[in-house]
């Protein structure tokens, strides 16, 4: 067993807060649409409506715990990089509920979806860089690129 990291878990408030502030923005813009997105024709491969709020909460997690192990582990400069990278991914990813849900701009959101895929890969790159375990991050991308299909798919079926 390794030695332990000085300042383990130091940003753990900081990351989860920001996660769940993000959250938190992005929920309150999807109560609001539901019934909009009830009428909307689906593809095939639409998940059960139980699979979004299961996923994002583990997901969320994963984001807020890979990303205060690697900001725990990282250099001044990496640090910063870090913090950029994260906020901007969340800031995309509260901004698609709002672009969907709220506005019911299924392009631009398809759009955000794709932003927020290369933000996603982005972060998982860097926390992986910095901590072998953001390795577990990668399936962050994966979801956002499988939203960013579902995202174009909506949007060619409700044109």
């Amino acid at each position: 067993m390794g030695a332990a990291v000085v300042g383990e878990g130091r940003h753990l408030a900081e990351t989860g807060a920001g996660v769940a502030a993000a959250a938190a923005v992005g929920s309150l813009a999807a109560g609001t649409g539901s019934r909009w997105y009830q009428r909307v024709r689906k593809p095939w491969f639409q998940p059960p409506r139980a699979a979004f709020p299961i996923v994002w909460t583990l997901l969320y997690g994963d984001i807020a715990v890979t990303s205060a192990r690697a900001l725990d582990r990282a250099t001044e400069a990496e640090a910063r990089s870090l913090r950029r990278a994260l906020a901007v991914n969340l800031v995309l990813n509260a901004s698609w509920t709002w672009v969907f849900f709220r506005a019911h701009r299924l392009g631009a959101a398809t759009a955000v979806a794709g932003a927020l895929t290369a933000s996603s890969a982005d972060l998982a790159r860097r926390v992986a860089a910095v901590d072998r375990s953001g390795r577990a991050l990668v399936v962050y991308p994966g979801w956002c690129a499988f939203a960013t299909v579902l995202s174009a798919a909506l949007w060619r079926r409700n044109r």
